[in-house]
């Protein structure tokens, strides 16, 4: 991946599209919604919007799920790695039915925190988390359905935020993805049109 003025930004390999399509790649790299709105929320520390690349879904289709945080002025959340503390951790619900893949986190940043000197991984202001899932077979997920026909995922955002005063006791927010699904189609054409094959 080539960026305006010339630089090589991004190298991938054939085995790297076996965890996020190229197309969900270019719109990661350039910073832009990767699906549709699902929900959004709101807690004492942050805003987050849950969003997918589709909401219909068919068998063997990989999807894109992701979580967009917006937190408020001056309030930070730990990020993976940080010792003592509570980072932020998404996790889905397991369902026989599908497939989950690794949570994608942006870079962290390096903030040092005077009153107990230590630097610490955080996230600020706004970012972006994103998994790749697999719906799996027709029969795997017929019997969660609803009667709409709709499949619903359900995972949650455990977090530690804390602000330019102090530290907060650690949330859980649930979250939830729901999509249509849709059979493969098994209906073969008419008897007039099919081509046989010749003796």
């Amino acid at each position: 991946m080539i960026a305006a003025d010339g630089k090589i930004v991004a190298k991938y390999f054939e085995d790297d599209y076996k965890e996020r399509t190229p197309v969900l790649e270019v719109l990661w790299q350039m910073g832009a919604a990767p699906g549709l709105p699902h929900a959004t929320l709101e807690t004492q520390h942050l805003q987050l919007a849950t969003s997918a690349s589709t909401k219909l879904v068919h068998p063997n289709q990989r999807v894109t799920l992701s979580v967009d945080v917006a937190l408020n002025p001056k309030m930070h959340v730990y990020a993976p790695g940080v010792e003592g503390y509570f980072a932020i951790d998404w996790k889905m619900k397991k369902v026989p039915a599908v497939i989950l893949g690794a949570v994608k986190y942006p870079a962290s940043q390096k903030l040092h925190l005077e009153a107990i000197n230590e630097t610490v991984p955080v996230f600020l202001d706004r970012f972006r988390l994103a998994e790749d899932i697999v719906i799996s077979s027709e029969a795997s997920v017929k019997p969660l359905l609803n009667e709409k026909g709709e499949l619903t995922l359900h995972g949650t955002l455990r977090y530690q935020a804390c602000d330019d005063r102090k530290c907060y006791l650690p949330a859980t927010v649930p979250m939830e993805w729901t999509f249509h699904f849709e059979p493969l189609d098994r209906i073969r054409v008419p008897a007039e049109i099919q081509r046989t094959s010749k003796p």
